[in-house]
């Protein structure tokens, strides 16, 4: 028997929506949405398309989610081509398979299913899709919800469809995020001849103590919620490829992944004290992808626990670990905001794949939330 989420899936990963190309999934999506009676606002911001979509009135149940992927590498180290999906072994393969073109066809089928078993429901459902969440982000999801901000939208309760699970389906709900935060620092020194070092200044001599006085920084020790902040230099560079140059800069990128504990203004205020307490001559920029958000137990979180309950022989756990997603933006509007979807074993990999029992069941999850928060 045909299962609609499976068909729906693979016309999705056919479609080669490389970041942020849509490649015409959010004109697919919009038709079968707007055959369920709902209301379709494209909203394109530069490059990236994007759509809000609603049906009914009254507190407002969205499911938030992207259209667009990584790319899928070389293709001969795939099993077959990334772009053409195929079924082997009971597992669905497919660059977006399980990130997140699977739970995008979750969602989309159980819409049809709860409108058309409930077509008078009392609440509203509601639909965020984007083609950028895996580059920049800077015009999908973030550039909907200050549009929506603006005009005094009201979003009760979201759920975004990322691959939270880790060996189950719906074994981990994802109830917030950390904030991320990352610094681009330039210690700047005088370049040499190493042989005459009294004529320059190393700035990789110098910044070393106050690199290491970073790294072992303990940041804070988390909460209830939230494990605790990490630091990680992620890229250093000095010197001009010559054994015999004393190098005039040293370039070293790093990020925090901090929880509720902090904020990112004291983050900068004890980062950039510390530079100056080592005297280091310096620039330093900043870029702030993502603020922290918790969603303490609630409607939505106890709505997904039981959905998730009442298919599976478990309680899911609730963590807020991992990185960033467009939560962080959807959490401005003051909904609340879980993530919920396939197994994630497989993202960005060669090969990536999901269940389609799997996928069929958070259809079936997804539709139970539906039912209890619109209704």
């Amino acid at each position: 028997m045909p299962c609609p989420v499976l068909e729906l899936a693979q016309q999705l990963i056919r479609r080669p929506s490389l970041s942020p190309d849509d490649a015409g999934c959010q004109a697919l999506l919009i038709s079968r949405l707007r055959a369920a009676g709902f209301t379709v606002e494209p909203m394109p911001f530069g490059d990236t398309l994007n759509f809000w979509a609603w049906r009914g009135e009254g507190r407002t149940l969205a499911f938030a989610g992207h259209t667009d992927v990584v790319p899928g590498g070389r293709a001969e180290h795939w099993h077959t081509p990334p772009f053409e999906p195929a079924l082997r072994d009971g597992m669905l393969y497919g660059r977006g398979a399980a990130d997140m073109k699977g739970s995008l066809a979750a969602m989309t089928v159980a819409a049809e299913r709860f409108v058309a078993q409930h077509p008078d429901h009392r609440g509203r459902l509601a639909f965020l899709i984007t083609s950028d969440e895996e580059s920049t982000a800077v015009n999908g999801t973030v550039k909907v919800v200050e549009a929506l901000m603006a005009r005094g939208e009201r979003l009760d309760y979201c759920l975004v469809g990322e691959p939270s699970s880790h060996q189950h389906i719906g074994d981990i709900v994802k109830n917030g995020r950390r904030g991320s935060l990352t610094a681009n620092l330039v210690v700047q020194g005088i370049q040499g001849h190493v042989a005459y070092p009294q004529l320059a200044d190393n700035p990789v001599h110098r910044a070393i103590p106050a690199l290491n006085e970073l790294v072992s920084t303990v940041w804070d020790r988390g909460n209830e919620f939230f494990p605790p902040t990490t630091m990680q230099i992620a890229n250093i560079q000095a010197g001009t490829g010559s054994n015999n140059v004393i190098p005039g800069e040293l370039s070293v990128q790093f990020n925090f992944r901090f929880s509720t504990e902090l904020t990112d203004g004291l983050i900068r205020s004890q980062v950039e004290a510390l530079l100056q307490r080592h005297g280091l001559r310096y620039r330093l920029d900043w870029w702030l992808s993502g603020q922290p958000f918790l969603t303490p137990r609630g409607e939505l979180v106890e709505a997904v626990v039981n959905a998730v309950e009442h298919y599976q022989e478990f309680t899911p756990a609730l963590e807020t670990t991992g990185g960033t997603s467009d939560g962080r933006f959807i959490a401005r509007l003051g909904a609340q905001v879980v993530e919920l979807g396939p197994v994630n074993a497989t993202i960005h990999k060669v090969n990536e794949c999901v269940s389609a029992a799997d996928l069929q069941l958070l259809g079936r999850m997804y539709q139970r939330i539906m039912e209890q928060l619109v209704l």
